[in-house]
């Protein structure tokens, strides 16, 4: 409570002290009644003036508090730009995403193949309405050929009705794979593994989800347009009537057992199912850790999905301290056709990896990254944390892809598997800057025998280094 100005206080005491002593005198000098009445009256209206002033000065002060909680707040910090209602049941946070790489490849003969190149650039508002909506914005101001306008790589509506239950509209990733649901800044390393290229990304649809068990158990269930293999789906309305349902079940039984050396273990599977009537996904492509197509449909009469297809794909982590494991299954199946009809295959085609991590300076390994314990300065001799990387991975296409009259994919210019090797070091600088050095090596499994094209980039196995500066906030 603000307490009155001292002078004021101090002239009220005195006039009611005065005339208290006043009283007295009187009293003692056998007053009037009258005058010892007047007097008294004039000490209950003094009172009555002290007290309004300081319920006055109350209010003043409750008013000022509850001005203060309306006013809005802004606070800028390693994790973004926040503003936020004074009573924080509305937030708008932007961050944002910048990755700068280079490629280097040995012994190759491909045209521009070395480069350097903005892989991502991204400015990222995301925020919560009436405490219980959330909502995610994020343009894609990197990789596009024409470098004109932004694409929208995810922008949608998340509803949280309860921890359990929540609803999710817009494009966002399917709930299918480990590491393409993996945030972007903080995989092992800068390109996700093969296993990413055999299931779905970014498509638009409606989802329910949410966290059971005290976090313990989390699961997502949906409806989208549906994609081809690792393939992001357009913004607009879909090509066919046909959806596909996707879900994924992950399981952290240990991960209020802070103490428990299986607190950072976790286990699921995720799935998806539909039918691709005459879409365009005859696009697919499977690339190599060094981003080059090995695998494409390019056989006679435009290869199409057509018909029903799956996917299923299990999966677990496990970090205990500076170690972290990473390992995954995917199998997908489709149907596909020659648009001319001499052809139609029902293909399965499948990969997995394993990619492990140990941070050399000690901090923590998780799913989310790595935090430092301290930032590159070398006026203070801090240098952040460094972490050591490997992986190993594989993938193979249906043989049926090379069969029939006219064959789905041209044996002569694409690969029937890949085996990849990766290696590499992520030095962490502070808590948003990260640099990568990665070294790749993908050994091929030719059908008809080596591609002979010389300028293919699969005419001999991939050898590439791949740095990377990253700035994530």
């Amino acid at each position: 409570m603000r307490t009155l100005p001292s002078a004021v206080r101090t002239a009220l005491v005195t006039a009611i002290t005065a005339a208290g002593l006043t009283a007295s005198s009187l009293h003692a000098q056998a007053a009037s009644q009258d005058d010892l009445n007047a007097l008294r009256e004039q000490i209950r209206q003094l009172d009555q003036k002290l007290r309004v002033l300081e319920r006055n000065s109350e209010i003043k002060d409750e008013t000022a508090a509850a001005d203060a909680k309306k006013a809005g707040k802004i606070a800028f910090t390693d994790k973004g730009l926040t503003f936020s209602s004074g009573d924080g049941t509305n937030t708008l946070r932007v961050r944002g995403l910048v990755q700068g790489d280079s490629r280097w490849f040995q012994h190759d003969n491909v045209a521009a193949n070395n480069t350097f190149l903005l892989r991502r650039a991204r400015i990222i508002f995301e925020g919560t309405f009436a405490k219980n909506f959330d909502y995610l914005i994020t343009p894609e101001f990197a990789g596009s050929t024409s470098n004109t306008n932004p694409t929208i790589v995810d922008a949608y509506v998340n509803w949280k009705i309860q921890p359990q239950f929540q609803i999710r509209v817009g494009r966002f990733r399917e709930p299918v794979g480990l590491e393409q649901l993996q945030a972007d800044a903080v995989a092992f390393f800068a390109e996700r593994s093969v296993v990413s290229s055999y299931v779905p990304n970014r498509d638009v649809g409606v989802q329910l989800g949410g966290d059971l068990l005290d976090g313990r158990l989390s699961y997502a269930i949906g409806v989208f347009n549906g994609v081809a293999d690792g393939q992001n789906g357009v913004n607009a309305s879909d090509n066919s009537n046909e959806k596909d349902a996707a879900g994924r079940i992950f399981a952290t039984p240990f991960i209020n057992d802070k103490d428990s050396a299986l607190a950072g273990l976790g286990f699921g599977v995720g799935a998806s199912v539909g039918s691709q009537n005459g879409s365009s996904n005859g696009s697919l492509s499977y690339k190599t850790d060094g981003q080059q197509n090995w695998f494409t449909f390019n056989g006679s009469g435009t290869p199409i999905q057509y018909g029903q297809t799956y996917r299923v794909s299990p999966q677990a982590y496990y970090y205990y301290g500076p170690f972290g494991l990473l390992t995954e299954y995917a199998v997908s199946s489709a149907e596909w056709r020659n648009t001319n009809g001499t052809n139609r295959r029902s293909l399965q085609n499948d990969a997995w990896q394993i990619a492990a991590g140990y941070v050399l300076t000690g901090e923590n390994a998780s799913y989310k990254g790595v935090v430092p314990n301290t930032n590159f300065d070398l006026a203070n001799g801090t240098w952040g944390a460094f972490e050591v990387v490997g992986r190993v991975s594989q993938a193979n296409v249906d043989r049926g892809a090379f069969t029939g009259g006219t064959p789905l994919a041209n044996r002569a210019s694409v690969a029937g598997g890949a085996t990849g090797l990766g290696a590499g070091l992520n030095w962490y600088l502070s808590k948003t800057v990260r640099a990568s050095f990665d070294y790749f090596h993908t050994q091929f499994d030719y059908v008809g025998g080596p591609v002979t094209t010389q300028t293919s980039p699969i005419h001999q196995d991939e050898n590439v280094f791949i740095t990377r500066l990253q700035v994530a906030f």
